[in-house]
């Protein structure tokens, strides 16, 4: 019972203090410190709904992968007409078959056996572009994390810095340079260090989970694409 009262009175210390320390920092570094709280939010959420769209696109490539290795030949899927939202290899899949199924067509709609090397290079192309495309769209929000990484610690010395420099500042105006004096300014100025630590801590990690994540689905895309085309040339491309 001892304990827990201890407990209790060290935690409304502690928040005490902050309370405190808070009031003790100056109107920059208040400023600095909401900016902080307001990019973490940012990036906490980046990270959530990108690890969420990684996940998604990696379940679902996975679905679809198993699908394309049933088929008979590379356009069976398409013929089905099937949709796969959100998938990027279907994405892949789709640009490709659209672009083999226009090179293939004749004007009466029936479907050649065989196209050309040089219709198959655009088939190349249109794969490759879509591989670009879906590459950005899985990496798009990153830059926010990165910034948070490099910025936030930047932002939180700032604050910091201009913390002491107001203090020693007040001191100097005073004529007192008693400890009582200086602890609180020099607190309420390392507190914007702490919040920029711990903008950019977990920042770190997250960003670093979804770029080698964002590698590995990009490696996994390249392959499929070559696979794709590997097909398409094998049951398409006509032999001269």
């Amino acid at each position: 019972m001892n304990t827990f009262c201890f407990a209790v009175v060290g935690a409304a210390a502690n928040q005490a203090e902050l309370v405190y320390i808070w009031q003790q920092a100056t109107p920059e570094a208040k400023t600095i410190i909401v900016f902080l709280i307001f990019f973490s939010i940012m990036a906490w959420f980046v990270m959530f709904s990108k690890a969420i769209q990684m996940r998604r696109a990696k379940k679902l490539n996975h679905l679809f992968a198993g699908a394309f290795k049933t088929q008979k030949t590379p356009l069976d899927l398409f013929d089905q007409r099937i949709q796969a939202d959100g998938c990027p290899q279907f994405a892949v899949y789709q640009a490709g078959s659209l672009e083999l199924d226009a090179r293939l067509k004749n004007p009466d709609g029936s479907r050649k056996k065989f196209v050309s090397l040089k219709g198959m290079e655009h088939v190349k192309r249109s794969l490759e572009n879509t591989v670009a495309q879906e590459s950005l769209k899985l990496e798009s929000g990153l830059i926010l994390l990165a910034i948070a990484v490099s910025g936030g610690p930047f932002l939180g010395l700032l604050g910091t810095v201009w913390g002491v420099m107001s203090t020693f500042g007040h001191i100097a105006q005073q004529g007192s340079a008693t400890l009582a004096a200086m602890a609180p300014g020099v607190a309420a100025a390392l507190i914007t260090t702490v919040a920029g630590l711990l903008v950019a801590i977990p920042s770190m990690f997250g960003y670093n989970w979804l770029v080698h994540n964002l590698r590995v689905q990009t490696v996994e895309l390249d392959n499929f694409a070559q696979e794709l085309t590997s097909k398409m040339e094998t049951e398409y491309l006509e032999e001269k």
